[in-house]
């Protein structure tokens, strides 16, 4: 799920907390507890949080920065997961997951998180039926991502799939220009796209081209967001928003 944060890094926890998703519609005393229990975390660019099958005590909230969720194949290469910014939580599933961490988690810029106890998460789930409910909501979203994405892989072109990608950081409500800062690193979005670093370069060029958007260093300037809506969202089922952003 994905929430954005305005100025994220100088938000009370409670309010970053209050604003996901996951958490809408909890009475006082559960919100409370999760409040009380929950750390901020600055974690420096390359600090590895946790591996595949690790205990999973903690799950997390993204606050500012950039996260990426991976496995590493029996050869040893990685295989990236997911890449995650602002708003977004990883680790929650472990709870229905054995305890353990189903991925690998490393920052991949400078990074502050938000840390809560998934023994609290399960205990809060088993006591309150919303949570419960919001947590099969959140699943579901997450199910519907990965249905559009393997349409995705279908019926559009590489410069349509980072179109998406891009997409799913904005709100419709932003004042554009909107302004997205990226990971320096943008081979590792181009693997979770499933593309090669120079297939990636090129599909960025031509999505320049023809959406009008801009790209300084890693900071990317949508000046015409209905452009990129239409390029992108004409050739998927649905349209932006997407229904599995929450």
């Amino acid at each position: 799920m994905a929430t954005v944060l305005k100025h994220p890094s100088s938000l009370p926890v409670g309010d970053v907390i209050g604003a996901l998703a996951l958490f809408e519609g909890l009475d006082t005393p559960a919100f409370e507890r999760l409040n009380a229990a929950a750390q901020r975390l600055n974690i420096p660019k390359g600090k590895l949080l946790h591996l595949q099958d690790d205990p999973a005590d903690y799950f997390y909230v993204i606050v500012q920065g950039w996260v990426k969720l991976f496995r590493e194949t029996l050869e040893g290469s990685e295989a990236i997961i997911d890449v995650l910014t602002s708003g977004h939580l990883f680790g929650e599933n472990a709870v229905f997951e054995n305890d353990c961490y189903s991925c690998a988690a490393e920052a991949i810029e400078d990074t502050t998180l938000i840390s809560l106890p998934t023994a609290l998460l399960k205990e809060l789930i088993a006591s309150s039926n919303q949570l419960a409910l919001n947590m099969l909501s959140s699943m579901s979203r997450h199910r519907l991502q990965q249905h559009r994405e393997i349409e995705h892989l279908n019926v559009q072109n590489a410069p349509q799939r980072i179109g998406c990608f891009l997409l799913r950081l904005c709100k419709p409500d932003q004042p554009v220009p909107v302004t997205l800062h990226l990971p320096y690193d943008k081979t590792l979005i181009a693997s979770r796209l499933g593309m090669k670093p120079e297939t990636f370069s090129r599909a960025l060029a031509k999505l320049k081209e023809q959406t009008g958007i801009r790209i300084v260093g890693p900071t990317v300037y949508i000046d015409r967001l209905q452009a990129l809506v239409s390029y992108t969202c004409n050739h998927c089922s649905t349209s932006f928003p997407c229904d599995d952003l929450g």
